[in-house]
């Protein structure tokens, strides 16, 4: 089985690439720079999670993003939020929409199942969550379906996408990253790019609430002590 990884080294996807990488016997793994805020970032952790376990790294630009609406590239003012409305629809749903990248995860699925059509690669696979999903429909279980059943008719060699972390909380995740030694020293979650994660954005909230919750301290934040 040969992979395509979609690496943000985000939580999500970095435990995501552990799963392929231990069920796989080839990982490559693709990287975006559509423009976000945290670009630079993204790709200096996803190169360091590949240089770890040498495997391959592409990365893509996708200049004409930056010229699209939505807070992640500029075009507009990042939400805040309170971690006691983590679970707000009503709040979370706005924030979602001021974050929200036109057609992002079709365009990038795109990429990867062109890619995995062309180097004969079986999977393309992401971090798509369910507590993403709450308020991200292309994170969503049947998003997943829909995709690929195009891709019986769009591809020759019907790849598949794969979202090993499909049914799981955030909380889950961080434990199961744990669980099988995913390198979460190295996964960025914050929608900023600063030297260190801003601690107030909706992702860096819900990645300390998902780590409290777990009763760990996060990996990344001991190694920039």
């Amino acid at each position: 089985m040969r992979s395509i990884v979609l690496l943000s080294s985000g939580l999500d996807s970095t435990v995501a690439f552990k799963e392929a990488f231990d069920r796989c016997d080839e990982v490559m793994c693709v990287t975006f720079d559509y423009g976000q805020r945290a670009r630079k970032k993204e790709i200096e952790f996803a190169k360091a999670i590949c240089e770890q376990f040498r495997v391959g790294h592409i990365i893509i630009e996708l200049p004409w993003y930056g010229n699209f609406r939505g807070a992640l590239t500029g075009g507009g003012k990042m939400p805040t939020i309170s971690r006691y409305d983590l679970d707000n629809a009503d709040v979370t749903q706005k924030t979602a929409q001021q974050v929200w990248v036109p057609a992002r995860n079709v365009v990038f699925l795109s990429i990867g199942a062109a890619l995995a059509e062309n180097f004969r690669f079986d999977m393309i696979v992401t971090g798509f969550d369910a507590e993403e999903a709450a308020t991200f429909p292309d994170n969503t279980p049947e998003f997943v379906e829909s995709f690929n059943r195009m891709l019986t008719t769009g591809t020759l060699t019907h790849p598949e996408v794969y979202t090993p972390l499909i049914a799981m909380s955030k909380t889950g995740i961080v434990k199961r990253g744990i669980e099988i030694g995913a390198p979460l020293e190295w996964s960025w979650s914050c929608y900023l790019g600063g030297e260190r994660p801003c601690g107030i954005c909706e992702s860096c909230l819900r990645r300390a609430r998902a780590f409290d919750a777990v009763g760990v301290t996060d990996p990344l934040m001991e190694r920039l002590k």
